[in-house]
């Protein structure tokens, strides 16, 4: 590669007032040296030719020494070689040299090592939406729930927010502008959906506030990207992802829906927390009424409410993992959806996979739907098939976990109890045995959390009124009064 050449040039013009630039006599000594005090010094230097076969140039003047203008020529040639040989690679690394304005820098030369480096165009940044979605394709070794949750965070926040942008420009500042938009939304949200213009409310219907826990999910989407965008990528040097500061994303502590709560809420509709917990007795008027109006999963609701299993868990519970003579339970697996996709997996955790004791009360009612369960199977004869699942319906087929939410739904609302989610039985579960004098250490346990600070800081809850004497399983199950007696079948 030629090494170019130093000269110097000045802004004197000839009589038809046309600039004279290196031609000016003022330049030179009498000797024929470049002047000491007349002009400014200049580089000019062979580029690469165009991906056309043109020929072209990088000239740039006003250096007030010859050294400062060899050290931007060496800069220039430095970052040439970075293409080591491939024409395509130099003729990027030109046109990003021949693009830079006069006055302005030339390119960095880390910034373009790392774009070489990284496989993509050295003369133009990768916009972050591109990388995110490249970043998604490659990981291979995530279960497929974690990659929708990914999937869903670049295409609704990322990609529309930040994906404009060049992945080495991104700042701390653009990361911040997004969740600040997105608080903003939250706020019209809201705004519209307590208007008292049924047009206003209607704009939202649909429309989701994202939860402070959501947010910092988002960002941790965000941040594991970008650190494999600097290892091993090395796109880039600094995470902006990972210095930034949003309001604590804690999960809400479980509240009680007692009597002024219920009252409240019937008046404005309006919940005390996004978890709620229902007293003994509202818990016994839903059992009631889930075993005369739903007997099918009556049972799972039961086994949910006692024992506190995720709704996955109870839905893939397998014959083989539950022990109706002994009374104990295994949890090793779960019914998720990918989207309305019914996905089965192992549990979420390895202390998710854990054997629990079945309260008397319980196993009466898995002891009733098993014998229920065989009378299906002789109608069925011959179709029914083999899924191994405790749970079923009638047919035999496994029941879908939306389903399951939807009927559980339903039942609350024509038991016309304050409402809760069929996941807040699990709450239900924590907040009984709390109160009949469980520690959080038996709790953590039997819902299978991966830390007791996760165990204390979700269910604190503790109902005051009910006795404390009692053993746990046991007393946990009795807590919540039933009205009428448990059907033998």
């Amino acid at each position: 590669m030629a090494e170019g050449t130093i000269f110097k040039t000045c802004s004197c013009k000839d009589a038809n007032d046309r600039r004279l630039r290196g031609r000016c006599p003022k330049l030179r000594r009498p000797g024929g040296g470049w002047s000491p005090t007349h002009g400014w010094w200049a580089y000019q230097l062979e580029l690469p030719r165009k991906t056309s076969g043109a020929r072209r140039q990088l000239r740039r003047s006003g250096f007030n020494t010859r050294d400062e203008a060899v050290a931007e020529r060496t800069h220039a040639l430095t970052v040439l070689a970075l293409a080591a040989g491939d024409a395509t690679v130099a003729a990027q690394i030109a046109d990003l040299l021949a693009a830079t304005r006069a006055g302005q820098p030339l390119p960095d030369q880390d910034m373009i090592a790392r774009r070489v480096r990284a496989g993509v165009s050295a003369s133009k940044a990768m916009p972050l939406g591109d990388y995110l979605w490249q970043w998604h394709r490659s990981r291979r070794r995530i279960q497929s729930t974690t990659s929708r949750l990914y999937e869903g965070h670049i295409r609704s926040y990322l990609v529309p927010y930040l994906g404009h942008l060049p992945i080495d420009q991104v700042r701390v500042a653009h990361v911040q502008g997004m969740f600040d938009a997105i608080a903003e939304r939250n706020t019209e949200i809201k705004t519209c959906r307590s208007s008292n213009d049924p047009k206003v409310r209607a704009s939202v219907q649909g429309a989701r506030v994202v939860s402070p826990a959501t947010m910092h999910r988002i960002r941790a989407t965000l941040r594991k990207a970008l650190n494999d965008a600097i290892s091993p990528h090395r796109l880039i040097e600094f995470n902006p992802a990972a210095h930034l500061e949003l309001p604590s994303g804690k999960r809400p502590k479980a509240k009680v829906w007692t009597t002024s709560a219920v009252t409240a809420w019937k008046a404005t509709g309006t919940r005390p927390s996004p978890v709620m917990v229902w007293t003994p007795q509202q818990a016994g008027r839903f059992l009631d009424y889930a075993e005369a109006h739903d007997i099918l999963l009556y049972p799972m609701y039961a086994l949910i409410l006692h024992r506190g299993l995720r709704r996955g868990e109870a839905v893939g519970l397998r014959d083989a993992d539950l022990d109706l003579d002994t009374g104990i339970a295994v949890i090793s697996q779960q019914i998720t959806t990918l989207g309305y996709i019914p996905i089965t997996k192992p549990v979420k955790s390895e202390a998710g996979e854990r054997t629990i004791p079945l309260d008397t009360a319980t196993l009466a009612v898995l002891r009733a739907h098993h014998r229920r369960r065989a009378r299906w199977r002789l109608v069925c004869g011959p179709t029914w098939p083999e899924t191994g699942l405790f749970f079923v319906k009638p047919d035999g087929c496994p029941w879908h976990p939306e389903l399951v939410s939807e009927r559980f739904e339903r039942l609350v609302a024509d038991a016309e109890l304050p409402p809760i989610r069929l996941h807040d039985l699990r709450h239900c579960a924590a907040t009984f045995l709390k109160a009949a004098g469980a520690d959080m250490k038996d709790i953590q346990e039997t819902l299978g959390h991966s830390s007791m600070a996760l165990t204390a800081d979700t269910y604190t809850s503790v109902i005051h009124e009910l006795e404390t004497e009692r053993a746990k399983a046991d007393a946990a199950a009795a807590l919540v009064p039933r009205k009428r007696q448990r059907r033998a079948s």
